[in-house]
């Protein structure tokens, strides 16, 4: 590759020899990830810095609401903060970068989002103390909320509001683990890019914005000054978007003018002449793509604490057009787009989840922030989508080995050989990703919740976890987990709970008095949709309050028929609307009823008194009954057609009790199968399962098997978890362990693509891997200061075993090691 830099005319001027940084890893620093000198420090720089809170997002908030607050509608209140905060808001530039911008004042540095949770002086002494996911608070933050930020947020937080207005029923099991509410400190907001940004400009759609604010007819709608007002707050923040753009080119023209290394200083110069460009224009170059998505990724995110983070959908599609016009120009080489692409990575990975505290920890336990990029997906036209710029971001993956952004692969029946195993080739080298997608069943599952064919080709894509939806057309909101096996424990304990030593659920009657599995059943069926009543009446409430007090005009800006119906994302504007509860533990319900139906219903080898004996006893002097339960009854994961059924019927009771059900904002409900780290919270919350899982030990992640149970294998795995029925889901997450020997060679390779060629011939949704053996991961428990770099696969997401507490490392370790 010749040494060269960009002019601001973007043509390739030759620069002395050795300014432009290697590509090899033989340099002074071999042990740093990165294809360059320049990401190397950048990855550095974003790994060795320590995540901290910034209150400069919550001070400008607040001084808008203090003058504005009542005197302008909810949507041009949030319009004129958001571009308020981008007009006085501190700008990173750091040393070598590329790509600009950050979500706080420097990277690795969070805002908090007062107006949705508004954090205690002891959230922030938690959130500066404990061991893990921390963030260092400084004496001037916690002066700043204590005398600015509390006094004015605390009874004005969409988190106060909500808990004020939830009905008792609903906070007893709440707080007893059987569910949990995501938008208690975050809002909705899960949502992906499609390709509009790079073809419109904020000025263009500030011209759409003008043009559909002129035909609103005040005489006739009675909705005119709503549309106005919706309308208006989408302006205000186009407007930000451009601001933030000049500001970053007028500083980046500042420091130009300020050093003295000619190499930097054109890399300034070419920073300003990008950010002259976007975000107020289209872009037109490779690099002004990455910048214009980055923009709008920082400024959605600095909008709203979404859930989840804002993601770039189908990246490798949207850049193929930029990336071969620059190739044909001369203006870069694949080099020069390989380190574009790892500066992105890195300001991916500078970007921490807001910080969390209370069960919103305990569900998402972790820094990151959940961006996914999907790689590989199938084409408008149905065709293979798989292209130049998909290779490369499978190289950069490879290469930064970042646990953000989260990464993926799209495989259908039309997918090379060649990317499969590339991706399997970097998969097995044991950090998580790529995590495995069938693009065939996804664009299965949005047809099946309504998507035209042509909006589910163009932009169906997983995100988040595994979630699935319409990029840049629908709202898809998560409202929290579902603990599945403790519905059967409030079954068998009379709607008592243990956890909470209160009642907190029906008493559907005596199980000893229960003579068969029907009547058994029956009794679990209704106390789940009383739970499920309960659940989806505070989802509504909750949505109520969001459409009322919390608009998102940025987020609507870009997302299809928010501008032309004049309303916003959260309130029904977008064209396609969605409400998801994410079901956890389905394997233990499902080995539970299996150990009940055979022993207690149908051979009679134990009465439901000894189940409900060895359970409360956490099965200590019932050992004889605990060897039962575990390995003389069928067990899900094993293609077992006892359990499998049992499997069928929790399936298809969750989707006739939960799905469909309709929302404010004309939503509807579906099921999803995830976790995050929220099998560990609900198994804290749980008595021994009568499928022999001892008290307060987590429950499996997402629709894999209770660990040890899986004892055929592979295959038997994934024909079990087929018969999950997944294309009437929103995701199912799938997790596979493998020891690094199993996979090693051509012929690892080639066994773990027919793997996920064979379950996703079954409608699989999603598999993922961890390739590492249990003594790395006992020894790294045990000496974590020489496993600094070990990252494993948690659920959906990668993390550093180290971040992880002792439950959940547990809880890894213990997954059954397959072999092919």
């Amino acid at each position: 590759m010749n040494n060269t830099s960009f002019t601001p005319t973007g043509i390739k001027t030759q620069v002395p020899s050795g300014a432009r940084t290697s590509t090899t890893h033989n340099d002074s620093q071999p042990a740093k990830r990165g294809s360059t000198k320049r990401t190397k420090a950048l990855r550095d720089l974003s790994e060795t810095t320590h995540p901290s809170i910034s209150l400069e997002r919550a001070t400008i908030e607040t001084a808008v609401y203090r003058e504005h607050e009542g005197k302008l509608p909810a949507p041009v209140l949030r319009g004129l903060f958001f571009k308020t905060l981008m007009e006085r808001r501190t700008l990173y530039l750091g040393d070598d970068e590329l790509i600009v911008g950050e979500k706080g004042i420097r990277p690795q540095n969070a805002p908090t989002f007062p107006e949705l949770c508004c954090h205690t002086m002891q959230d922030f002494d938690n959130l500066n103390n404990r061991e893990h996911v921390s963030f260092t608070v400084t004496e001037e933050d916690r002066r700043i909320q204590r005398e600015v930020v509390i006094p004015f947020w605390k009874n004005r937080a969409t988190m106060t509001k909500m808990y004020e207005a939830l009905p008792e029923q609903w906070h007893l099991l709440f707080e007893g683990g059987m569910f949990t509410e995501f938008m208690a400190q975050r809002g909705p907001g899960h949502t992906v890019a499609d390709g509009k940004i790079y073809h419109t400009g904020y000025l263009d759609f500030i011209d759409i914005i003008d043009e559909r604010i002129a035909s609103i007819d005040f005489n006739r709608d009675m909705d005119a000054s709503a549309q106005k007002a919706e309308l208006t707050g989408m302006r205000l923040v186009c407007e930000g978007m451009i601001i933030l753009g000049r500001r970053y080119a007028q500083e980046a023209r500042k420091r130009a003018a300020q050093t003295s290394d000619p190499i930097r200083q054109e890399e300034l110069l070419e920073i300003a002449y990008t950010c002259e460009q976007v975000p107020a224009h289209a872009p037109r170059t490779f690099r002004e793509a990455i910048q214009m998505y980055w923009f709008t990724h920082i400024g959605v995110t600095s909008e709203m604490n979404n859930w989840d983070s804002y993601s770039p959908g189908k990246l490798d599609q949207h850049l193929q057009p930029f990336y071969e016009a620059d190739l044909s120009s001369g203006r870069l080489d694949r080099e020069d787009a390989r380190e574009l692409l790892e500066c992105l990575w890195v300001k991916f990975n500078n970007q921490p989840a807001p910080p969390k505290v209370g069960i919103t920890l305990k569900e998402s336990a972790t820094y990151t922030d959940f961006c996914n990029i999907n790689t590989g997906s199938l084409k408008p036209d149905g065709s293979c989508g798989v292209n130049d710029v998909s290779y490369l971001i499978l190289d950069v993956m490879d290469e930064m080995k970042l646990l953000q952004p989260s990464s993926n692969v799209q495989i259908s029946r039309k997918t090379p050989e060649h990317f499969l195993h590339r991706a399997c080739e970097i998969s097995r080298k044991g950090w998580g990703q790529p995590a495995f997608y069938n693009s065939d069943a996804l664009i299965q599952e949005l047809l099946g919740m309504g998507k035209t064919l042509e909006d589910a080709r163009e932009s169906g894509i997983a995100s988040g976890c595994v979630e699935t939806g319409t990029a840049g057309r629908e709202a898809y909101v998560l409202t929290g987990y579902l603990n599945i096996p403790k519905v059967l424990e409030l079954t068998l304990n009379r709607g008592f709970d243990h956890y909470s030593n209160r009642k907190i659920g029906l008493d559907v009657s005596d199980p000893t008095s229960f003579t068969s599995y029907e009547e058994l059943y029956t009794a679990f069926e209704r106390e789940l949709r009383f739970i499920v009543d309960i659940k989806v009446a505070g989802n509504n409430l909750i949505e109520q309050l969001f459409m009322d007090t919390m608009p998102v005009p940025l987020l609507s800006v870009i997302t299809d028929d928010c501008i032309q119906s004049a309303r916003d994302y959260n309130s029904g504007g977008a064209r396609y609307n969605t409400s998801y509860i994410q079901c956890v533990g389905i394997a233990t319900i499902t080995d539970a009823l299996a150990v009940l139906k055979k022993h207690v219903f149908t051979e009679h080898t134990l009465t439901m008194s000894d189940i409900l004996d060895a359970c409360a006893a956490d099965f200590e002097g019932y050992e004889t009954i605990l060897d039962i339960m575990r390995n003389r009854t069928p067990k899900y994961g094993n293609d077992d057609e006892f359990a499998d059924r049992i499997l069928r019927e929790v399936d298809d009771t969750l989707q006739s009790t939960i799905a469909g059900r309709p929302t404010p904002k004309g939503a509807r409900t579906i099921v999803e199968f995830l976790p995050t780290t929220c099998h560990v919270y609900f198994g804290q919350t749980m008595m021994a399962s009568a499928n022999g899982r001892h008290r307060h030990m987590p429950l499996p992640d997402g629709i894999s098997p209770e660990k040890g149970a899986d004892r055929k294998g592979p295959t038997a795995v994934i024909r079990s978890a087929a018969n999950i029925n997944q294309l009437r889901t929103g995701g199912a997450l799938l997790n596979q362990k493998f020891t690094p020997s199993v996979v090693a060679g051509k012929h690892g390779i080639m066994s773990m693509s027919a793997l996920i060629r064979m379950y996703f011939t079954l409608d699989g949704h999603h598999m993922q891997f961890n390739v590492v053996d249990r003594s790395t991961l006992i020894d790294a428990q045990r000496h974590p200061d020489q496993y600094t770099d070990l990252i494993v696969r948690v659920a959906g997401y990668s993390d550093y075993f180290n971040n992880l507490d002792r439950a959940l490392q547990d809880e890894i370790i213990a997954r059954t090691e397959q072999d092919l």
